[in-house]
């Protein structure tokens, strides 16, 4: 049985990894996905990341006032996959790591990661254990207003590999950003790719080494 279908229909606090915390009423529970309703917004929210949910002091929502969940699974149990796969295609916001969340659509799942189409960023690769959270956006609408011209049906334009740690190795050569750029030693040179580590060199010539297993996304300046 899965514990958190208890608290289906309460109204919770939820600690999220990364000192991150939402509070509003659970509306579904898979194996490995929550899904909250906070806001006038559903929160897809992996597992993986959840810390622990506590009873809200404040009973705000009610699950007779909530709308429809905005993406639909056609099985008894939601699982973070079939979300993802069920996503494909619509606005979304996905946020993985910083203060930012970055706004536009999936386009590909692999393996151990997805593509992801930023009008900011353009592609960018997402492994799936980083994701912290998923918010679709409301039907009609699209990020920064953009009309929805702007948005390429086909945006990526390499071969996808299987997994991120092949993705990175078939963009040795090229300048990338992990991590959307947080830190400067995360902008360089992609050197070399082998046994989930990343060499680059960053903008005075210094060569690190990265752990991919700890690296949230990879975008190319430039690749659409």
């Amino acid at each position: 049985m899965n514990p958190f279908h208890q608290w289906v229909g309460t109204n919770i606090v939820m600690e999220i990894a990364g000192k991150k915390q939402k509070e509003g009423i659970l509306i579904d529970a898979g194996l490995d996905i929550l899904v909250l309703y906070s806001k006038e917004k559903f929160f897809y929210i992996p597992l993986v990341h959840v810390q622990s949910i506590k009873s809200s002091a404040r009973q705000e929502y009610e699950l007779v006032n909530i709308p429809d969940v905005p993406i639909h699974h056609q099985t008894d149990s939601i699982s973070y996959r079939k979300m993802l796969e069920n996503a494909k295609g619509r606005f979304i916001e996905l946020y993985v790591t910083g203060n930012n969340a970055i706004h536009g659509y999936l386009t590909s799942i692999m393996n151990d990661y997805f593509a992801f189409y930023s009008p900011i960023y353009k592609t960018v690769f997402v492994p799936l254990d980083h994701v912290k959270w998923v918010v679709p956006y409301p039907d009609n609408t699209t990020p920064y207003a953009l009309q929805p011209h702007c948005f390429p049906v086909s945006p990526v334009t390499i071969p996808l590999s299987r997994s991120f740690e092949q993705q990175c190795k078939r963009l040795e050569g090229n300048l990338v950003v992990f991590d959307l750029g947080d830190h400067p030693d995360k902008i360089g040179l992609l050197e070399r790719v082998e046994s989930s580590k990343a060499e680059m060199k960053n903008a005075n010539g210094e060569t690190l080494l990265w752990n991919l297993q700890h690296l949230k996304t990879l975008h190319v300046p430039g690749l659409s």
